[in-house]
């Protein structure tokens, strides 16, 4: 008989609605029933495409014999770390600060009043290596709550209270933003080249995560100092070359497009094979900045290849996009069993009998043996497969072969088709059609650069079919409030700091590619709101949860970007955007100017960035948004001509990352004109489209032309 997950919308709590553990879902009665019954609380949390999540759920939670120490001892809580990143931030906290270390499954210890004694992540389910297997601890836990418990409610007190005054304290920083920023700025730089692996690109050894922060903040470095300083020539080597080889390497989903979630090895070759869309969506703008900074086309291509997967495989129905595919799925449709990566990886069998006489070309480019190349397999489930990883440059695999470039990338290409197709026909993993307003913001984001920089419609029409799905689904009436989950009907969860901020910034970027003012206007209410319900007016600084929860112990904000970048770090950059573009806002009613604002935001991490810089890369980049002059590009005339669309291509194409971008005289223009009244001098020159430049409270003359655009941008 199913427990009480089946009733719930998330795919992850789904898939254990069927265990013998007696699971409830996260809320307010199900810690009364732990206070009622006076248990222990057992609280699990992962998400739908996390490996190691379904190996402990195999292991442990499909056992009756260990359902039955659950059920009998603790009341047992499964939490979809993607649903409510709220209480996962809350908890990992407390894992990562008393053992070190943490990840999924993430597996918790609470008093019935949510306070945690005992915590890590995945736990066999033997005793193992010396380490007790999950069976034994849950009998040593429930045995010391038995007979210690107040002793053990006194000690999570005790390390809540400590949380809680962390979390709280006044933030500081010595001087100046600008002198401390700067050495902050040359801090983190030096770090990550102090760490950077000059072979196979990325920093530090395995395993090795995308982290699209890292590669950002080189880009911005790059953008302060100079493509062509010594540091920024510097920064731009080690994020292009960690590019290229993530690119070449199996963390890369050669025959379908998109990246996997992370490498167990330092080579990016043997990836964990889940695919989020937060990881798409940020690691296509890194590819974007690569191309806008170097102009090579192969960095155009990837995210071609990134956002097409995207759009063919992770989006619904109305143009929203899903969360995740799953690593795991059946080898073949006779099989019961799931095994990482079966639907990715080949035997040099299979890709003999789909590409007969062009497979030794193939093979030869990415690795294939006979006895398969997944030397790093901490599963053992790879055992004589291949994961596809070039091995060498195009034009060497063409001249090994003894044809021209040409004949080369063509026979590669269609060998990639065809795997494709045959791909298709094995069991596909499973898809979390769980739609999070924070992961489209990313996304929206990557699509409306994409499109501005590689000129590309479809990727527009993209973007702005997602926003009306969020518009039409994840907010309230007003337009002013957000929900976080979407999945056939609306989550009840209100959206947290993260999905705000992430919006906005997909927003604004909307805006920008195509220049409809609503989504403008959208990005305003939204700002308004996130103000309104995250902002600390204490010490500065957005929350990541509002304060009307009940079962939240702590508000805490985030203070690290790691595989998303913090709501905090997201919103500096927003305001200062803001401000450039329509400054208080057409109301008139802020307090204080959004820059003003930032720079509170930005005081409020200052003892995490000035102490461990490299822990908020993208943080760093607000911060030079905040100290930077700003420059606004105001374009006037018809956005549809293709004069109109040449000019907004020349300042999509500037690698000044510090600007934002106006319709002078668009369907926005009175809106924006009640705090930007200067744009209501500016107009086409002789009917052609125009575009003014404004930088340090002046404005260049007006240019007709790309070229004499292209002039001043430089």
């Amino acid at each position: 008989m199913p427990n009480l997950l089946a009733a719930e919308r998330s795919p992850y709590l789904r898939q254990h609605a069927d265990n013998p553990v007696d699971w409830l879902p996260w809320s307010d009665e199900s810690l009364a029933r732990a206070r009622a019954e006076g248990k222990p609380v057992f609280l699990s949390i992962g998400y739908a495409a996390c490996h190691w999540c379904h190996v402990m759920a195999h292991e442990s939670f499909e056992n009756p014999e260990v359902a039955a120490l659950l059920n009998r001892s603790f009341i047992s809580i499964k939490v979809d770390r993607e649903e409510r990143p709220d209480i996962d931030r809350i908890y990992m906290n407390y894992v990562q600060q008393t053992t070190g270390h943490g990840g999924w499954p993430m597996s918790v210890w609470l008093t019935p009043d949510g306070l945690p004694f005992y915590g890590g992540t995945y736990f066999p389910p033997s005793d193992r290596g010396g380490r007790p297997g999950f069976a034994t601890l849950l009998g040593a836990i429930a045995r010391h709550w038995t007979e210690q418990r107040d002793q053990i409610e006194k000690g999570a007190a005790d390390v809540a209270a400590t949380l809680r005054e962390a979390a709280a304290a006044a933030p500081t920083r010595e001087g100046s933003l600008a002198d401390a920023a700067g050495d902050a700025l040359e801090g983190a730089f030096r770090y990550f080249h102090e760490n950077f692996d000059g072979e196979q690109g990325g920093f530090g050894g395995a395993p090795k995560f995308p982290r699209a922060s890292v590669i950002s903040f080189l880009f911005r470095v790059a953008a302060m100092q100079g493509p062509d300083s010594g540091v920024g020539a510097e920064a731009i080597r080690l994020a292009t070359h960690t590019l290229r080889r993530m690119a070449e390497g199996g963390i890369h989903d050669h025959v379908g497009g998109g990246f996997h979630r992370y490498s167990v090895d330092e080579r990016w070759h043997v990836p964990h094979f889940e695919k989020m869309l937060y990881d798409q969506a940020q690691i296509a703008s890194n590819y974007l900045e690569a191309y806008q900074i170097t102009g090579r086309e192969v960095f155009a291509w990837v995210t071609r290849d990134i956002l097409d997967y995207v759009l063919r495989d992770l989006c619904g129905p109305e143009g929203e996009f899903l969360s995740s595919e799953d690593a795991d799925s059946r080898p073949d449709a006779d099989a019961h069993e799931h095994r990482e990566g079966a639907f990715y990886v080949w035997t040099r069998k299979e890709i003999e009998s789909v590409l007969g006489e062009d497979a030794p070309l193939f093979c030869a480019h990415f690795g294939v043996r006979e006895n398969g190349n997944a030397g790093a397999d901490p599963t053992g489930e790879l055992q004589g497969q291949n994961v596809l990883m070039q091995q060498c440059s195009l034009s060497d695999t063409a001249r090994r072969a003894g044809i021209d470039l040409e004949a080369a990338n063509e026979k590669l290409v269609a060998s990639l088709a065809r795997l494709r197709a045959a791909r298709e026909r094995r069991p596909r993993p499973g898809r979390d059609g769980k739609v999070v307003a924070a992961w489209n913001g990313l996304m929206i984001s990557a699509l409306a650069r994409a499109a501005r920089l590689l000129d590309e419609p479809k990727y527009l029409v993209a973007a702005g079919r997602a926003a009306e799905f969020l518009a039409r689904h994840l907010s309230d009436e007003s337009g002013d409030n957000l929900y976080r989950t979407w999945l056939g009907t609306r989550s009840p969860v209100p959206a947290f700091a993260e999905d705000y901020a992430a919006v906005i910034q997909g927003l604004l970027d909307l805006y920008e590619a195509g220049f409809d003012v609503r989504w403008l206007q959208c990005a305003d209410r939204l700002q308004a709101a996130m103000d309104r319900m995250f902002w600390d007016e204490r010490n500065g600084g957005y929350f990541s949860t509002r304060s009307d929860d009940a079962t939240v112990i702590m508000r805490l904000k985030e203070d690290t970007d790691a595989a998303e970048a913090s709501a905090i770090s997201l919103a500096v950059a927003n305001l200062v955007r803001l401000d450039w573009m329509i400054g208080a806002g057409p109301d008139g009613s802020t307090t204080m100017t959004r820059t003003e604002r930032a720079r509170r935001a930005i005081d409020s991490l200052s003892r995490q960035w000035t102490s461990m810089p490299f822990a908020l890369p993208q943080l760093l980049c607000g911060i030079e948004w905040v100290l930077s002059e700003p420059r606004t590009i105001a374009l006037a005339g018809n956005a549809t001509t293709s004069g109109f669309r040449a000019l907004a291509g020349v300042a999509a194409k500037s690698f000044r990352l510090r600007q934002v971008l106006l319709h002078a005289d668009g369907s926005g223009a009175q809106w924006l004109g009640q705090t930007r009244p200067y744009l209501a001098a500016m107009k086409p020159v002789d009917g052609k489209p125009t575009a003014y430049v404004c930088e340090n409270e002046t404005c260049q003359a007006p240019v007709t032309t790309p070229e004499e655009l292209a002039r001043i941008l430089m």
